[in-house]
C-alpha cells in the first residue's frame, strides 16, 4: 500500500446555497491520530452535504494510480453511511465523480474499494486511474448529525 499524507479541506454545501455546517479537524479518536469530519447537515435551500477533499498534488496535476487496484482507508464512525468520491481529468462538472458508499462503523475497520466497484455519477465514464485529482469523503443526502474519522488512506494492490 502507498500511503497519503493529506492536507485535507472542508467543503459544504455552502457553495451551492446550502446552509449545512461542520468542519475537519485533526484529532486523537479512540488511540489514532485522525482526521475526522463533523458536522450538520440540513436539506434546506437544496442542500445537504458536508465532505472532507483532498487534492492528490499540489496544484491539481493528475496522479496515476494505476499500478494498484483500489483505495484502503481505516475509519471510524458513527454508524452513519458515507461516500468516498474520486474525482479524474476526466470531469468537468463539480456535481461528476465516481464513488462507493460504506458504513462508518463506532470502532477503526479498514475499508477497501476496488477501483472496479466505482460508480459513475453525472458522467458517461468509466473511472481512469491514470489521472486521479482528488478524493472526498462525504455525510449527504439526509438531515443528520455526522461524524467520520479517517487514520490512514492510501492505495492498495491486491497482489
Amino acid at each position: 500500500m502507498i500511503q497519503l499524507a493529506p492536507k485535507w479541506e472542508f467543503v459544504s454545501d455552502n457553495v451551492m446555497g446550502g446552509v449545512s455546517s461542520g468542519s475537519v479537524a485533526e484529532e486523537f479518536v479512540g488511540g489514532h491520530h485522525a482526521t475526522v469530519l463533523r458536522g450538520t447537515l440540513s436539506l434546506e435551500n437544496n442542500g445537504g452535504f458536508i465532505q472532507m477533499a483532498l487534492d492528490l498534488h499540489e496544484g491539481g496535476a493528475d496522479v496515476d494510480v494505476s499500478a494498484w487496484d483500489g483505495i484502503e482507508m481505516d475509519v471510524y464512525g458513527d454508524g452513519g453511511t458515507y461516500d468516498v468520491r474520486l474525482r479524474t481529468a476526466q470531469l468537468t462538472r463539480p456535481w461528476q465523480s465516481f464513488r462507493a458508499d460504506f458504513v462508518g462503523e463506532p470502532h477503526w475497520r479498514k475499508i477497501k474499494t476496488p477501483f472496479s466497484s466505482l460508480v459513475s455519477h453525472r458522467v458517461d465514464a468509466a473511472f481512469d486511474p491514470t489521472c486521479l485529482r482528488r478524493i472526498g469523503i462525504l455525510a449527504i443526502g439526509r438531515e443528520r448529525d455526522a461524524c467520520i474519522a479517517v487514520s490512514n488512506i492510501g492505495f492498495y494492490s491486491a497482489n
